[in-house]
């Protein structure tokens, strides 16, 4: 039996996306799985709906095309599901010089970890205030807290993904529905490859797995947390960073993303 509940998850075919929808699916919530390999959706839809007994929506779709929001709200829409939870999670990054950066794939890598979040949350946030119900989970970054050199437009997109949280979260206080900021350090997903990162001064530094990361995310919704940062670790550094002075933050911030 299902608790009635529906969650959608964006980038929900690997990484921290994956293991959240096992999270949600073993506390008996439904499932709408968003992301562009359907293939990989449709098997992770099969293992969850024979381990669980619940209902799987999958929704191919490539999320950095602008008009993905409102053809995945309509399509839900359409199939007459409430979603009573919005996982943010589906992003990328582009690690090197921003001189050097592709026009085109940084084009996308703004519309995805931006624009596509930001519209979805618009989107589906009015149901949520009808019901006095619902959960918003943003996916930050630490690199939300400090600018990140040689990875300037993604640490910016990470910026905006926490200021974005944290002010909804306000706004929204008393309605019933809760937004919650997760913000992991460095995790062992499919991300490192996709922006082209492999060996810098953080990921030597050490990386959580991505079902941990998850843990953390889905007890931070548990408890109607606006923003949690995982690991001991990166909470201190995060801490530290309010007190550094802001060319040493810079400074710690580029070495850590050298290779």
């Amino acid at each position: 039996m299902t608790n009635g509940k529906a969650a959608l998850i964006t980038g929900a075919s690997g990484g921290i996306g994956y293991e959240l929808s096992k999270l949600f699916a073993a506390d008996g919530c439904n499932l709408i799985l968003v992301a562009r390999s359907a293939g990989k959706l449709k098997e992770l839809a099969k293992e969850l709906t024979e381990a669980y007994s619940i209902t799987v929506t999958v929704l191919p779709k490539d999320l950095s095309a602008p008009k993905a929001p409102a053809e995945i709200f309509d399509a839900v829409e359409a199939q007459g599901i409430q979603v009573d939870v919005l996982v943010n999670n589906a992003g990328f990054g582009m690690h090197g010089a921003f001189v050097d950066a592709d026009p085109d794939e940084m084009l996308q890598m703004i519309q995805l970890n931006v624009s596509t979040l930001t519209t979805l949350t618009r989107l589906f946030l009015p149901g949520m205030l009808a019901r006095s119900s619902g959960h918003i989970l943003n996916i930050g970054s630490i690199g939300s807290f400090a600018p990140v050199p040689l990875m300037a437009a993604y640490g910016a997109t990470k910026a905006y993904v926490l200021s974005f949280s944290e002010a909804l979260a306000e706004e929204l206080r008393g309605s019933g529905v809760k937004v919650t900021a997760l913000c992991p350090g460095v995790t062992y997903t499919g991300f490192q490859e996709r922006s082209g990162m492999h060996s810098f001064g953080l990921m030597r530094l050490g990386a959580m797995e991505a079902v941990d990361v998850a843990c953390i995310g889905y007890r931070a919704i548990k408890r109607g947390r606006a923003v949690i940062v995982t690991g001991l670790f990166n909470q201190l550094m995060m801490f530290s960073m309010r007190f550094a002075p802001r060319p040493l933050v810079r400074r710690v911030s580029k070495w850590m993303m050298e290779e």
